[in-house]
Parts: C-alpha cells; structure tokens; sequence
C-alpha cells in the first residue's frame, strides 16, 4: 500500500447535497470542508445526478432518462467490453461534477471524487432484468472505463489537486447476498480490479454506509475505508488492524444521516470514542485509530434540508477538531 497522508482531523462528507443549484451546492462544499472538499451531487433536484443513473449512463444498450430512471430493452444484448458513451463526461448526469472541477481548478491539495462501485451497479443492472454473469462482466467493464475517463478530466480540469476516489457500495451492506452467485473472492475481484486502475492516479477508497463483512472490503485494497460508527467493526478488528499498521486509513461515519443527531457533538463523540476503545481492547492500535483517521456524515445529505446538511457538516467538523486536538495531544506528551 502506497503511503496515504490526509491532514490530522480533517472532515469530508460522502457526496450528494439538497441543493438546488450547482454554484451553491459547491459553495456549500469550499466553505463547511476546506480541507478536503467532496465533490457534490444533487440527486433529489437533478435525478440523473443519483449514484446508479451516473454508473449507467453510457453504457450501449442501458437507456437512462433524466429522471434517473435506468432500462435495458434487450438484456442479452449488452456487450461487456463496448466502450462507454460521453467518455468527455459531458452529459447531464456530469454537470454538477463538472462545475465542482472548475470551482477547484488552482487548488493545490486534496479533493474527493466518487464514482458508484461495480457491485452495486451489477445488482442494479440486474434489478434490470440482465443475466447475473453479463451483468457484473458490463458493471466492471464499466465502472473501470468510468473511473479513468474521471480521473482524466479531474486532470485536465485542476492538475494541482490530489484526488481521493471512492468507490460507492451499498450493495455490501449487511454482507454477500444469498441470490447474488458471486463469493468473497469473486466480490473482491471486481472490486479491486477498478481500485487498481484507480491507484496510479489517486488515494482509493471504498463506502459501506452499513454493517457489511469489513474482512472482505479491507481486502479489496482500498487505501480508504468509509465506514459508519457503530457498524460491527469490533468482529473484523483483526483485519483493521492489519490495515492501519500497512498505512490504511478509515473514513469514520460518525454523524448519523438517519435520525436526530443533537445540538452539539458531545454525544456523537463519546459514541466514536467507545467504537476506538473496543477495537483497542480487540488490539488495535490506539493511535493509528486517530491519527489515520477523517471524520464524515454516514452517508449523503440529499434527503436533508439545506439546514439540516449544513448542521450535520457542522458537527463533522467539530469532531474532527476534536480528534485532530487529540492527536496532537499524543504527539506531545511524547515527545513527538
């Protein structure tokens, strides 16, 4: 793994927004995370900007409408090593993306990226009606080809910037599902043939936003893992160990998108706080579990009110502070 460095304590978010407009959505984004910005989208205003329409847009044969809505007329058609429509990204469902890479074009630092996985995008191209095998054959194919025409515009669009590019997995929640024909090492061979064209150019990371097999994301080789406070981590602490000492870093989940978070970061603290106590006494090394830390909302804050996203950001930011004074904290009382 090569060598991964965020600023201590920095806050991001996962990436989709309410809001109604790309120029305040991007302000949104350059004002409440300044250290490692996510490159917006604005799924609930702009349908074709959601996870999966983005993932299947251009594929030959996946037809994909302006409300998001995604269909395949002739399954058994579809041809797995077909290059992909719009590799300039300049279709509807890139609009927001764009805007953000233009916002970003001086920046000489971090920015955060993401792209649906190829998992998730093979379960919904077989939601919509593909035979299991060629639908995961087109979702890698795809979300690989994606992934570097991404990469090439982040380049040419704001060469300064360090991208981090994370891939989207819902499907992995609540771990391999039974109807789903593909094992543990297949699942990490799809996944981790798109980080390895990722790699060259960019931090990789991987999104759980749920309790999922960790053993099985950890060994995607991802460089990041995003992963919500709380989601049965304890069970694979062996391997997160493993990960922090060869230079992993997790992405913690520790403002719920859910549900009531509070007032203050005080009790969403103490609950990330507990989450790091138990995986030292399952032998995790305390201070990697800082230092290697960002500190993010669960999941993304479309369904939120422009208020409430920018209360979640908020609490981010004042955990991070948090966990950034702590680190420091460390590193002077010994000596460091």
């Amino acid at each position: 793994m090569k060598t991964v460095e965020f600023p201590l304590g920095v806050a991001t978010s996962i990436g989709s927004l309410p809001h109604r407009t790309a120029a305040d959505a991007i302000d949104f984004v350059l004002t409440s995370q300044p250290g490692l910005p996510a490159a917006p989208s604005l799924p609930v205003h702009r349908p074709v900007e959601g996870m999966v329409a983005q993932g299947a847009w251009g594929i030959p044969g996946v037809e994909v409408d302006l409300a998001g809505t995604l269909r395949v007329p002739d399954p058994l058609a579809l041809d797995p090593h077909a290059p992909l429509d719009d590799p300039g990204l300049d279709g509807p469902p890139w609009a927001t993306l764009r805007a953000f890479l233009r916002a970003v074009a001086g920046r000489d630092g971090p920015i955060k990226l993401q792209l649906i996985g190829p998992l998730t995008l093979g379960l919904a191209l077989v939601d919509a009606g593909v035979p299991f095998d060629l639908a995961f054959r087109v979702s890698e194919h795809a979300v690989r080809e994606r992934a570097i025409q991404l990469l090439a515009v982040a380049a040419a669009e704001a060469p300064l910037a360090e991208p981090t590019f994370m891939l989207d997995e819902p499907g992995l929640v609540g771990g391999l599902r039974a109807d789903v024909p593909l094992s543990a090492d297949d699942t990490i061979d799809v996944v981790s043939s798109v980080l390895a064209v990722i790699e060259p150019n960019a931090i990789t990371g991987i999104h759980v936003c749920g309790p999922a097999d960790w053993r099985v994301v950890i060994q995607t080789g991802a460089q990041v893992i995003s992963v919500p406070v709380g989601a049965a981590l304890a069970e694979s602490a062996g391997t997160l160990g493993g990960f922090l000492e060869r230079g992993g870093w997790v992405a913690w989940g520790a403002v719920p998108t859910d549900g009531p978070v509070g007032e203050t970061p005080a009790r969403l603290w103490r609950t990330l706080s507990s989450q790091w106590c138990e995986l030292v006494q399952e032998g995790c090394d305390p201070v990697l579990l800082r230092r290697q830390a960002l500190v993010t909302p669960v999941c993304g804050l479309a369904l939120h009110g422009e208020a409430q996203a920018a209360h979640a950001l908020d609490l981010t930011r004042q955990i991070a502070e948090r966990l950034h004074d702590q680190v420091v904290g460390v590193r002077l009382s010994v000596g460091a």
